[in-house]
């Protein structure tokens, strides 16, 4: 029986993709799960994948042609099927056709000329460099007793040398040692820095469009509020520790990440309202605990997904994680890697960020954002001592959940960074 691929909808805005390139061809045998064409969307460039074993019997866009989303692409049947295509149900929107790269208008840099315009000099006072001011008695009684005005501190208005100054500089003159030149003012005018560079105007990336899309509707729709909890990182530091020494044959490597990812999906748990969109008139709490990391990419940001994340070890984790912001930074990303999160995690403590906060990833309800696990003065039981202390800041939609429910989450958080081994029971 003749099977339809369509394009797939990768994110709940997507409403279009490029297909950029086939990889098979018709006539060509396919199975379940070999890779058929290229597509690229706001995001990035995703390998689709054949949903079905068979042969590829008919390619219905061409290469460079933008399709809707749930659009027929192609045809997978049997090799001797007669298969009757004009009855077969495609769908019935028009391609538009991208323009191929040897078509394409390269993007002009727009670049605005400067006109340099010279500056005017300094204006001095005499010989004096700019900002003595002197007033013209004591400048004259200065020039008959040949006193050097740059010796001489002012009392007037704004530092003004007057006449009362000149009296007290020749009745007790400084006395000097050596034969060395008098101490000058720094000339006040601009170092020569070269010319100041053009403006340059660079156009915005699909990627950076669709961020700055997303961030806004977010921003504008989904009253945020924000609670920060300072968290003891020492019993994670020390685990993290001996898991790397364990893990060193591998070439493996825990990041702290790897740990928050986990506490974060097991508090998840107790607070279902925080694993949640919300839809119409109703909250719709996910039964799947889909922790996305927020990855940076070339000229822009991808959310890479660990699904399930509750349900698998840190290391099962740490290696997914680290294969898919991989692929994201590659630009190919596979659907699975970007699609389904319902919670995300921003961390920009690698930056040595102390502390910021997070714009929601819509359609969820919340994102953590991370600072930098430091080392720092803390009082434990009345002792100052050193510690290893990190911020951490939930964003929530006011809509779906209240202050005291997210409180309690990074309460439950807290709970499961301070006592790591929870995490591994």
């Amino acid at each position: 029986m003749a099977e339809i691929m369509t394009m797939p909808k990768l994110g709940f805005d997507m409403a279009e993709g490029t297909l950029i390139n086939w990889v098979k061809k018709e006539g060509e045998e396919v199975k379940k799960g070999d890779l058929l064409a290229e597509i690229e969307t706001d995001k990035a460039t995703v390998e689709v994948e054949s949903l079905y074993d068979g042969t590829v019997r008919k390619l219905l866009v061409s290469a460079g042609s933008i399709v809707p989303v749930n659009e027929a692409i192609a045809v997978i049947g049997g090799a001797d099927e007669e298969i009757d295509f004009d009855a077969l149900d495609t769908g019935g929107a028009e391609e538009e056709t991208a323009p191929t790269p040897a078509e394409t208008t390269p993007t002009e840099m727009v670049v605005e000329k400067v006109v340099e315009t010279p500056v005017a000099p300094t204006q001095t006072n005499g010989s004096l460099p700019a900002g003595v001011r002197v007033s013209p008695l004591a400048r004259k009684m200065a020039k008959d007793n040949q006193i050097d005005l740059l010796r001489v501190t002012g009392s007037g208005p704004q530092g003004r040398i007057i006449k009362a100054d000149i009296k007290k500089y020749i009745a007790s003159p400084p006395t000097t040692t050596g034969s060395g030149p008098s101490l000058r003012m720094p000339s006040l005018a601009a170092a020569d820095l070269g010319p100041i560079p053009a403006d340059v105007h660079v156009p915005l990336t699909r990627l950076r469009q669709a961020i700055g899309r997303r961030m806004m509707g977010s921003k504008q729709e989904f009253p945020h509020f924000y609670v920060t909890s300072d968290l003891d990182m020492a019993p994670v530091m020390a685990m993290r520790k001996e898991y790397n020494g364990l893990l060193a044959d591998s070439g493996e490597k825990l990041s702290v990440n790897d740990f928050i990812v986990k506490a974060a999906a097991l508090a998840l748990r107790q607070f279902p309202n925080l694993n949640a969109s919300l839809a119409e008139k109703e909250v719709v709490q996910h039964g799947h605990v889909n922790i996305g990391v927020a990855v940076s990419v070339p000229n822009g940001l991808m959310t890479v997904v660990s699904q399930d994340a509750d349900r698998k070890n840190i290391r099962q984790i740490s290696i997914e994680v680290k294969e898919k912001a991989a692929r994201a930074r590659s630009g190919k990303v596979q659907p699975d890697d970007v699609e389904g999160s319902t919670f995300s995690i921003s961390n920009l403590g690698m930056f040595d960020v102390d502390h910021f906060i997070a714009i929601i990833n819509p359609p969820e309800a919340a994102i953590l954002a991370v600072g930098s696990a430091a080392q720092m003065p803390v009082v434990v039981d009345g002792e100052l001592t050193v510690g290893w202390r990190m911020k951490a800041t939930v964003s929530v939609d006011h809509r779906v959940s209240d202050g005291a429910e997210a409180a309690q989450f990074m309460q439950a958080l807290a709970g499961y960074i301070e006592n790591p081994l929870s995490l591994v029971l």
